[in-house]
């Protein structure tokens, strides 16, 4: 209860100078993850409080549930085939590789890893997050097309994780010889039943929200939440069937705009509001946990996290834009602004509330932790300096460059 009443207090008073600090380097993650580690410090009381695990284990499951399904609803998929597929280039060449090298990179820094630990560990960091790219995706200064795929491109890699994540972490439990019949079992539970459940689901509730909106039967200030109890729909429905609850509420918020067209807008508005508390509630208790695990990070979780964010990231991206012409700085500017936060503290979550007692979990856990954190500051005070600079190189380009192309 202490801990609630200091975060909720912490958000009144962000909430008075958030405008102000919209113009500086300080982002809302940079304030209520640093809140959180400075509470641990300065309050030595906050360091023994006991936080039931599974309490947060189930909030976890269901933050990620509605992020896979509002992250599903507000993307249109013709982008993906639109302006050289940019979008399609970094979740299809530039995802499989960065879980490739994050896997490699893990196994190389974390020798004690299997080979499906370091997996694991990689589909954890592979998505991208919205919330601390923000900036990015929202500045007039970054090239449209540029801007539009990092927000394509975040807004579909959860989701695309979440299948690698699963499987690794069931073959892991089974060993190699039996990674064989597990992806057999797992593609037909986890990821078909997950599927038929999901689209069901997407397919019925939005026939049925796009019928009522048209007819004028629904409230306005009840439609967001006719919206958003789909996708806790659709975990009950795959609980029976043995589905996949994420690949369920991902599959159901692409279905659910074939029946209801508004259902983009509409979850936007939902994240924009009780999701944005929840995400700063997450960074919050994200900064606590950090703060109580500090003694235990070593160099090779620091080492780790910089190679996640650098070369596990940028290598991939450079690779699959091979082709676009885009300009080195282009390139860079994408490679660089692929930063971990939301998506990989839920998977990581995730992860755990599976209990699989794996010999590298710490390993894992610690690694997960450091990887997010840096990504929260270097990130957060990069973006403003970054898209000045890049803002400059993109004005000295030729008006037929692919930067400038509407």
């Amino acid at each position: 209860m202490p801990l609630i009443a200091v975060f909720i207090a912490l958000v009144f008073l962000y909430s008075l100078v958030s405008r102000l600090l919209e113009r500086t380097v300080v982002t809302a993650p940079i304030v209520f993850a640093s809140a959180g580690a400075l509470l641990v410090v300065a309050v030595p009381v906050f360091r023994d409080l006991s936080l039931e695990r599974e309490h947060l284990l189930m909030l976890a499951e269901l933050a990620l549930v509605m992020l896979l399904f509002t992250d599903a609803t507000h993307i249109n998929l013709k982008r993906l085939q639109s302006k050289e597929r940019l979008p399609l280039r970094l979740l299809s060449i530039g995802m499989l590789l960065t879980i490739v090298l994050g896997a490699v990179a893990a196994r190389l820094v974390f020798p004690g890893l299997s080979p499906w630990e370091a997996g694991i560990l990689a589909a954890i960091l592979a998505p991208t997050d919205a919330g601390l790219g923000q900036v990015i995706v929202q500045s007039p200064r970054v090239p449209d097309r540029i801007r539009k795929s990092l927000d394509v491109e975040a807004g579909l890699n959860d989701g695309l994780s979440v299948p690698f994540l699963m499987f690794f972490i069931a073959v892991s439990q089974v060993g190699a010889d039996g990674a064989g019949q597990i992806l057999g079992k797992y593609i037909y539970e986890q990821l078909g039943m997950g599927a038929i459940a999901g689209l069901g689901v997407g397919l019925v509730g939005g026939l049925l929200l796009g019928v009522a909106d048209r007819r004028g039967w629904m409230a306005e200030s009840v439609q967001q939440l006719g919206l958003v109890s789909l996708p806790v729909l659709s975990m009950f429905v795959c609980e029976p069937v043995g589905g996949s609850m994420f690949i369920a509420a991902y599959v159901a918020g692409l279905a659910v705009q074939a029946g209801f067209r508004d259902a983009g807008s509409r979850s936007l508005e939902f994240t924009e509001g009780w999701g944005q508390l929840f995400a700063y509630l997450v960074f919050f208790l994200f900064g606590l946990f950090v703060a109580r695990a500090f003694s235990q990070f070593s160099l090779l979780h620091i080492l780790y996290a910089i190679l996640s964010l650098t070369v596990v990231r940028m290598l991939p991206v450079a690779i699959a834009l091979i082709g676009t012409k885009l300009h080195p700085a282009t390139v860079w500017f994408m490679g660089w602004f692929g930063p971990r936060g939301l998506a990989s503290i839920v998977l990581g979550l995730v992860y755990l509330e599976e209990q699989a007692h794996l010999p590298g979990e710490e390993t894992i856990k610690l690694a997960v932790m450091a990887t997010v954190m840096l990504s929260i500051f270097a990130h957060g005070f990069s973006a403003l300096p970054g898209i000045g600079l890049y803002a400059r190189r993109v004005a000295a380009l030729d008006a037929a460059s692919p930067e400038k192309r509407q």
